[in-house]
């Protein structure tokens, strides 16, 4: 078994780069005639996670990872998906913390606890939260709401993550809320 900075929490296994090919997303489509139906795209991915060192907030302190994702359909050049952002972690009360940024003109700051040996956790977000929040462009917000992030975490061993998120949307035109589901397997690259 590896070993990882304890500091670290629930977050240190994550540290380094992760690569899968087992992702599928299932999205809004692309296609306006046909009321935005789900629609599954398979995809790759790419994760990076680099230790930020200790973070001092007064008198909370925060561990962290800064964070990038790039994510391709199978088989297409130019990734379709980018997220960069941070993973923190405050050991005194098992606070996790993501806090990333798609390049679509949304923030979302997700949150829950964990104790520090955990290998599943998950983080959750919901618009209008002070606490834990979304924040979306007006293109966005008109079009495309999202209400509510979910996200489970799983560490199957030293070099195998799992995770799932559910990202709720309410789009215009569309009664119920749209759930865009992305979910992956990945190994450690490095």
């Amino acid at each position: 078994m590896k070993t990882f900075a304890p500091e670290l929490g629930p977050l240190g296994p994550l540290q380094g780069v992760w690569e899968g090919e087992k992702g599928s997303d299932v999205a809004p489509s692309d296609k306006p005639a046909d009321d935005r139906q789900p629609t599954t795209s398979l995809y790759r991915e790419r994760m990076v996670f680099e230790p930020t060192g200790r973070v001092d907030n007064h008198e909370q302190t925060l561990y962290g990872l800064r964070y990038s994702t790039r994510a391709w359909r199978i088989g297409a050049p130019d990734p379709f998906h980018e997220e960069v952002g941070y993973w923190m972690y405050e050991p005194a009360t098992g606070l996790v913390l993501r806090c990333f940024m798609p390049p679509r003109g949304m923030t979302v700051l997700a949150g829950g606890t964990a104790a520090a040996a955990a290998r599943k956790f998950s983080l959750e977000a919901k618009a209008g939260d002070e606490v834990f929040g979304i924040c979306s462009s007006p293109f966005l917000t008109a079009e495309f709401k999202t209400v509510r992030y979910t996200l489970d975490v799983e560490i199957v061993d030293d070099d195998t993550l799992r995770y799932e998120s559910h990202t709720f949307m309410k789009m215009k035109g569309r009664p119920d809320l749209f759930d865009h589901v992305d979910q992956n397997t990945l190994r450690r690259a490095e």
